[in-house]
This record gives C-alpha cells, structure tokens and sequence, in this order.
C-alpha cells in the first residue's frame, strides 16, 4: 500500500509539472505576439481619422475618385467628399496617393497569432480560415472584443468528412444525426461558417445542408468524391474551393477544356455560389520540384515552426521522391497549372463569382505573402487589374452576409483600408507594399507592419504550435 501511495504521489506530480511546464510555453508564446495588443497609446487606440489629399478606388465601381477626403468615424467609414470640415480629429496627409479597400483572403489555415501581423503586412485585412480549432475561436474573441490587432477574422469548424478515416486533422461523420448535432454544437460555440471536405455521401451531406439552413450557418465546400461535382451547387454551399477539384473530379485529370465548358455551364447556372480557385497553392508544388532546397529558403522562416517540420516537409518529400521515379511528373504539373488558368479564365467570361484565396498556412504557401502571387496569376489568366481587385475586396466580401460590410470605400463600411502609393488598377504590384494599413479604423504605418514581419520570421513556437494542435485533436474528436 506505501509503494501505491507513492507511486501516486510520483504520477500526480508528473502531472503537475507536465501541467505548469504546459502553461508556461503557453504563456511565454501568447507573450511573444503581445505587439499585436491594442494598448491605451497614439498608435492603436484612435480609430477616427480624416483623410485628407487622397485617390479613392471605392471598388463599387470601376473607377478613381481623384483628390477627396475620407473621413473615419469610430473605425466606420463616415464621409467620402471634396471638403469634409471635422473638428478635433487627426488628420492624415495621403498625399495624392491612393485609398483601396483592404485585401480579403478567402482560403487560410491559421496556425498561430504571428501570421495575423503578416496578414496585415501585405495588406489583407480580412480572412477566412477554413481549418477551425478551439484555438481560433480564442483569436475571433480577441478581433471582435478589440483586444488585438488582427484581420477581421472569420472561421469554419472542424472540416467534416464522411466515416472513412482520412486524417486526424478531419471530423470522420457517422450518421446523419452526428452531422446535425456537429452543426448545431458549431453554431453555438461560435464558428462562423462550416467545412465540407471529402468523403461526405449523400445521406450525411443531405443532413449537413438541411441543418446548416435551420440553424442559418453558411457552408464552404472542398468538394466530396462521394457525390455528383453539381451537388455542391446546392444555395446553401456559398463557395466551392480549388481550381484543381474541377480537374481532379468531373475531368478526371483530362485536361480538355472541350470537357470543361460543360462543367463551367453548370456552375454558371448557380446565381449563388463563388468559386475560390486557390491555384497559387498548387503552383507551389511545382516550385518543390523545381528548387530542391526551397525549405532552406529564406521565405519558409515565415512559416509556422510546426508546419514546417511536418507538412512542409512531408509534402516536398512527396513530390522529390515522385520526381525520382516518374520525371514527366514535373511538366504534368505545369502543365495542370496552366490548365488552372484557362479555368479562371471561363469561371470569369461565364460570371461566376472569382474570390481570393490562398490556402496559404500549408505546405511552402506564405501567410500574407502569397495573396499577391494568387493575384497575379488571375492577371495572368486575363482579368483586368479591377476584375482582378474585386476577387479579394467586393467578390469576397458579398460571399457571406457576415461580411457585407467590408470590400468597398462607402458610407457605413468597416474602414479596412490600405493606401499604397501607385494606383493598383495600373499597377497591381502597389499592393505588395502598402504604406499604411488601417484595421477597423486604427492605422499602422509601414515601420509598424515591417516589425510584424521582423517578430515573425524563424519564430521558435513549434511545442507551443503541438500543443494547440493537440488540444484541438483532444477536444474535437
């Protein structure tokens, strides 16, 4: 019995110390992002501006308004005229450079509290994070209570699949009554919006649909295998998600563009469903095969500690052992990259809705950084620089009632903003470097959001970055 008694002893001050250790890699990590508070100071406490000497591109039309005021009311855009008279507000000088509504990534995976700074670095100021964890219902907490600065901040839950197992990062349903009682738990808990992802059958989808519509929660589909590629057409499916689902589902894998219109005809005739083409993130395959010490590289110190010891790496290894053994793997992928491009292209001449999204947080895809790569290959693929702008402000933005209010420079909208010195709609580079960022109205100039970048880079959180991971793997199972 002592022998027992002691052990016991020995086992609850295991715990106690796994506990203490537990929470103070916790704390010293939550320490770490403490620049993104916002404290009672000039920098981050106004969030009421007058804008003088400025380019408005309003985004609610395809125009410049040349040489306005803008003023900003308690983080709301107030008034957009030739001679705005306000007293006791600061005014900013813009300096006949240009205001742009903020950027909106639709497709992320957020896996820690330095990727918000880099967000707000490259001018996005809005995300949608598609892989929801305990973790991020603290972080939309946070946004919304204006404890810290952050993109405005919306979430799905855990990604639902059907009950093979595809991974420990997914939700395996059962039954239908499983998928109902998900829904609603979600709901209540805060999540935003809910993940489909592959292996959902028609019956368990069936459930997901009819009770995300009871309890008035908007869907986001990775298409499933399981069912018809037209079944994601469904009103309550607001975005269907990937370029490369299109190819890999109803194409399978033949890139015929004879095929394709068929497909494009079919979603064309949805008058409520965007498509978020996410094609950087499998150009970035591409670049794994090309550059075999890419995660040496020094954009991958960007990239959570975590994902880069596990996913990035597994991924590269993947690919560099495909390519060993299979060498016209490389031009098959360039090749369904380019494809990815001429899908755009007819989603675009078909008007459907195009938003931005990245899915940057896996593999080599940068947080921040690689909306404007994204960007680019929608130029590429023959939008106009607007076309192009609207994807990641009002496309983005009219997707979900909950985001109506950004995406544009009007009376009543959130001021999201970015002033940038070139005019992005000649010049869609100006974005990469935006000279300031406002985020509900507060303003951050280019040395703040260059400090961002600086705390984030080689950041050392992989344990504290575990042990989220596993709190979600504890908690959503």
């Amino acid at each position: 019995m002592k022998i027992l008694k002691r052990l016991l002893k020995i086992f609850f001050a295991l715990i106690g110390v796994l506990a203490l250790t537990t929470i103070i890699i916790l704390w010293v990590d939550s320490y770490r992002t403490s620049y993104l508070k916002i404290k009672n100071n000039k920098l981050t406490s106004n969030n009421s501006y007058l804008i003088t000497n400025v380019n408005v591109i309003p985004m609610n039309k395809d125009t410049v308004l040349a040489d306005k005021m803008v003023y900003i009311k308690e983080g709301i855009i107030e008034k957009i005229a030739d001679t705005i008279e306000v007293n006791g507000t600061e005014i900013i000088d813009a300096k006949k450079k240009y205001l742009t509504p903020g950027l909106i990534d639709m497709h992320v995976h957020v896996w820690d509290r330095y990727e918000l700074g880099l967000y707000l670095s490259n001018g996005v100021t809005a995300v949608r994070n598609l892989w929801g964890m305990p973790m991020h219902l603290r972080i939309k907490e946070d946004v919304d209570n204006d404890k810290i600065l952050s993109p405005t901040f919306f979430t799905t839950g855990p990604k639902l699949t059907g009950p093979e197992f595809i991974g420990d990062d997914n939700l395996n349903l059962s039954n239908p009554s499983e998928a109902k009682e998900k829904i609603i738990s979600y709901k209540d808990r805060g999540y935003d919006l809910i993940k489909t992802y592959y292996g959902l059958d028609q019956e368990i989808f069936d459930a997901v649909i009819e009770q995300s519509g009871i309890s008035e929660i908007d869907i986001v589909a990775h298409p499933s295998q399981k069912v018809s590629f037209s079944y994601h057409l469904d009103p309550q499916i607001k975005s269907i998600e990937h370029a490369e689902e299109i190819v890999q589902q109803p194409l399978q894998f033949d890139l015929d563009t004879v095929k394709l219109q068929p497909i494009i005809d079919t979603i064309s005739l949805s008058n409520h469903t965007s498509y978020c083409p996410t094609i950087t993130v499998f150009y970035n395959i591409y670049q794994m095969m090309m550059n075999d010490a890419i995660l040496d590289s020094e954009a991958l110190g960007y990239i959570n500690p975590l994902i880069k010891e596990v996913d990035s790496k597994n991924q590269f290894d993947r690919w560099y052992n495909t390519k060993q053994v299979d060498s016209g793997v490389v031009g098959r992928i360039k090749n369904q990259h380019d494809f990815h491009l001429n899908i755009i292209s007819k989603l675009h001449k078909a008007g459907i809705p195009i938003i931005c999204g990245t899915d940057a947080g896996i593999g080599v895809t940068i947080p921040g950084f690689s909306i404007h790569k994204e960007l680019a290959f929608y130029k590429e693929a023959g939008l106009s620089n607007y076309e192009v702008l609207k994807t990641a402000t009002v496309n983005a933005s009219q997707t979900h009632s909950i985001m109506n209010q950004l995406g544009a420079i009007e009376k009543g909208k959130i001021a999201n903003l970015l002033i940038v010195d070139d005019n992005p709609l000649t010049e869609l580079s100006s974005l990469e470097n935006p000279s300031s960022v406002f985020i509900k109205g507060r303003i951050l100039n280019r040395e703040t959001l260059n400090s961002f970048e600086e705390k984030a880079r080689n950041r050392k959180n992989l344990i504290a970055s575990a042990l989220r991971y596993l709190e979600n793997l504890i908690i959503e199972r």
